[in-house]
């Protein structure tokens, strides 16, 4: 842990450079408390943490920057909205989650697919869709965007139903609100379908949040990888996206010299 004079330091807040809110996921850095993640975080000039419920919101924005993927959300990762018998719960996490984040200003709040343990993928559309219609109108009069997060169902997380682009877009393009969107986690599709750049630009009108990791390991997102960042990056942001791109890897050198590191190289 860095003394009380390098922190002093870690905390004058940057501001942004580049085209791209850039923000960082709190679980990554289990060593630092929120309060040094974000005074870190805010002298690299990255403008979100993700991942953090209200708990950990008066530390994020003591060093003025925001709650930018609020958690918990609606269901999990097993048991989403796939399935009908989850609605009812679903419904209410999510509209408790939706009013804390917009008392809060928090953009953004993650929901899940739910695994498919046999269901059919068009079946899973269905039901997905018929749980996100109960909960759209109240996101978009609170002005919070739900994100269903597109995972691997390859390495991470065996059976997940929400596992290509191509499906999490669908339920969103049948929803059809501006406040329902995927989390397009580019570690979780470089895996399941590559093809990252083309995808994106296909389907940005679907995205509203992006996650970054390198492939494979889920470690930084330099060279050591298979991944052009600066590339990906560069093609995000000249689509004009306005939302966050957070960075959601597992440092395995300096956490904070590989944060920065992130951070440069999505400066585009």
């Amino acid at each position: 842990m860095a003394g009380a004079g390098a922190l002093a330091i870690e905390a004058r807040p940057q501001g942004r450079k580049g085209r791209l809110r850039q923000g960082v996921a709190r679980w990554c850095f289990p060593k630092w408390s929120v309060e040094e993640l974000a005074q870190r975080a805010a002298h690299l000039g990255i403008e979100g943490i993700d991942l953090v419920g209200p708990e950990d919101w008066a530390a994020v924005k003591k060093h003025g920057l925001v709650p930018s993927m609020m958690m918990p959300g609606g269901g999990t990762i097993p048991d989403g909205l796939n399935r009908r018998e989850n609605h009812d719960g679903i419904e209410r996490q999510l509209r408790e989650g939706i009013a804390q984040a917009a008392a809060a200003g928090a953009p953004n709040i993650i929901t899940f697919s739910g695994n498919r343990r046999g269901l059919p993928d068009a079946e899973g559309i269905e039901n997905s869709v018929a749980g996100l219609d109960r909960i759209k109108a109240f996101a978009q009069e609170k002005g919070v965007t739900v994100c269903l997060e597109l995972l691997n169902s390859k390495i991470d997380h065996h059976d997940y139903q929400c596992d290509h682009t191509a499906w999490g877009a669908e339920v969103c393009r049948r929803v059809n609100s501006p406040r329902v969107k995927v989390l397009y986690d580019i570690y979780h599709m470089q895996i399941m379908e590559g093809d990252v750049i083309r995808t994106i630009r296909e389907n940005i009108r679907w995205i509203g949040h992006f996650h970054t990791g390198g492939v494979p390991g889920r470690h930084e997102i330099d060279g050591g990888q298979e991944l052009n960042y600066r590339a990906v990056a560069q093609a995000i942001a000249d689509l004009d996206y306005q939302g966050f791109v957070s960075h959601e890897f597992l440092p395995v050198r300096d956490p904070l010299e590989s944060l920065r590191q992130a951070v440069e190289i999505c400066q585009v």
